[in-house]
């Protein structure tokens, strides 16, 4: 049977509430401010980890309930500086996935527009399993993956209809070459027609940034949609559960990462700009972002639930030392 309904509570009562639970609110004009602003429901997810833990476990996630109550020492400024690490944390992968984005995307065009001008529409240039072997179930079941990226690449093609190069094409050619059509995908629309790519294609883009295979470097892409998406809706990253995980390849170090956990596409973003912009200080932006993290007294957060490992900046791939 479904819960009651939780009753909708004004500001002052949400700051009520939060008091009551043992969080300190030391400027209540401020911390109203940013329940105002950010709402009670996205910053639950920054004091999550302040919350008092149960001894009970919950045996659907096998991970300690929390009560309500916060832990001693819990204060509002710190969810405050726990949340606005995060928004940098996002901001900056959001800077790395717009490069990596804009260069695999050219990597697809230049590659397959040499075989076909049209090969994002031409099954014969992409691969069986993708352009030919259809879903047995599912809501695209009797579809090709080919035909259900056709599908969002419509789409897109229809919401950019009055952007005067879409115009021009649609005027003047019988279609729109793929080395112009790239400019409406998203980073989604690139990973999947990767993945759909023969091996061979697949293969010599992944030699580029130097991934295992083009399987793998498949894999990489996808992973980082995931944290794309996270961070452009403005969803909590820091300490998230990576659902679309990738493989971790054997470089030097990197069998120390948890692919669960977002550092490790962190340093996938760092590899792969080393190659698209070798000369960009992402790296120590990154590395000072990092070193903001807040530490409150009660120690109710760690920077290793972002999955962070001892000693990364002598790692190779960030170049820091």
């Amino acid at each position: 049977m479904p819960r009651q309904q939780k009753p909708w509570i004004s500001l002052d009562q949400q700051l009520g509430l939060l008091t009551d639970r043992g969080m300190t609110i030391d400027e209540p004009e401020i911390a109203r401010s940013y329940l105002e602003k950010l709402g009670y429901y996205r910053l639950s997810g920054y004091w999550y980890p302040f919350r008092k833990i149960s001894a009970h476990f919950n045996p659907e996630l096998d991970i300690p309930i929390r009560h309500d109550e916060f832990i001693n020492g819990s204060h509002f400024r710190d969810i405050v500086d726990l949340y606005i690490f995060d928004k940098r944390l996002r901001l900056h992968a959001l800077d790395a996935l717009e490069r990596i984005e804009m260069a695999v995307r050219v990597d697809i065009a230049h590659l397959l527009g040499e075989i076909d001008c049209y090969a994002h529409e031409n099954p014969e240039c992409l691969h069986g399993r993708f352009s030919k072997q259809a879903k047995k179930k599912g809501p695209a079941k009797g579809k090709t993956e080919h035909q259900v990226w056709l599908e969002k690449y419509e789409r897109a093609i229809w919401r950019a209809r009055r952007e005067p190069f879409i115009e021009h094409y649609k005027k003047n050619y019988e279609g729109i070459p793929i080395w112009v059509a790239i400019e409406v995908w998203d980073f989604g629309m690139m990973s999947m027609l990767y993945s759909g790519m023969k091996v061979k294609h697949q293969d010599k883009i992944a030699e580029k940034y130097g991934a295992p295979s083009g399987h793998d470097f498949s894999k990489w892409l996808r992973s980082l949609n995931f944290i794309r998406n996270v961070s452009a809706h403005h969803s909590r990253l820091w300490n998230i559960n990576v659902l679309e995980r990738a493989p971790i390849p054997h470089y030097e170090h990197w069998q120390k990462i948890n692919n669960s956990r977002p550092f490790f596409y962190f340093c996938l973003m760092q590899k792969l700009l080393a190659v698209i912009s070798p000369n960009s200080a992402w790296n120590k932006r990154f590395e000072a972002i990092v070193e903001s993290f807040p530490e409150p007294e009660n120690n109710a957060i760690r920077i290793s639930e972002f999955g962070i490992v001892d000693d990364w900046e002598s790692w190779p791939v960030w170049g820091l030392k």
